[in-house]
């Protein structure tokens, strides 16, 4: 992968940037990202964060060895702290890691975030905290894609601004409101694999010797909800 040719995960996430955009790609590693869309002429500019120095080194390459330093600027910063007021960031993406450091590096950078901004956000895991936060601070989601690649399952999720109060049942924080409608195939490999590993991790506990009954039962209704959600029609 590079800025020329992205993966599958990435260009899905590239899709949802809307032409002309101003983006900020926050956890960024080599800018492939928005290298990709400034090239394709998608972005008027875009930012670049890392908070590593190794992944900020790489981004700071790859734009210089693209000459695109008129576009894009790296900065080594703190989650959304690399976004400036004089940016005029319009689209903001954070991809690549789990739900709950994404979640936390939007509640801690309430400050950088205006409200208007469209949120592209692929977490590897916990996607149900990013759509909780979603609803929480006014933003409806408005796509959901889910995709296999490289024996992984990755899920898309893309919101804008909402100006009332946005809520989803609890199914739809959990599998996603779109993908439930949709039901694909991948949705229900990912959910009959989890569905598999919770039925392991309760006949491991019934085994103990104090067996933790509560627990037990948490996991047996998360089963029986993905069944009766999910796998049903299978």
């Amino acid at each position: 992968m590079n800025g020329t040719h992205l993966s599958n995960r990435l260009q899905t996430v590239a899709d949802f940037v809307k032409p002309g955009a101003r983006l900020a790609d926050i956890g960024s590693d080599h800018a492939y990202l928005p290298v990709h869309l400034a090239k394709q002429g998608v972005i008027q500019a875009a930012v670049a964060g890392e908070v590593v120095k190794g992944p900020y080194h790489n981004a700071v390459s790859e734009i210089d060895g693209e000459q695109l330093n008129a576009v894009i600027t790296a900065r080594l910063a703190d989650g959304l702290a690399a976004i400036q007021p004089d940016d005029q960031i319009d689209t903001i993406v954070i991809a690549g890691m789990g739900g709950t450091l994404i979640t936390n590096i939007l509640e801690s950078g309430k400050a950088h975030l205006t409200h208007h901004e469209r949120l592209i956000l692929q977490p590897n895991v916990g996607e149900d905290h990013v759509r909780r936060w979603l609803q929480d601070n006014h933003y409806q989601i408005v796509a959901e894609r889910i995709l296999a690649e490289d024996g992984h399952i990755y899920e898309i999720i893309v919101a804008d601004p909402a100006e009332h109060a946005v809520k989803y049942s609890a199914a739809e924080l959990k599998f996603g409101p779109f993908l439930l409608q949709e039901k694909s195939p991948v949705l229900k490999t990912k959910w009959r694999s989890e569905q598999t590993r919770l039925q392991q991790v309760i006949q491991t506990m019934k085994q103990a010797k104090n067996a933790p009954e509560a627990k037990i039962q948490e996991f047996e209704q998360e089963c029986q909800q993905i069944q009766e959600v999910i796998l049903n029609e299978d």
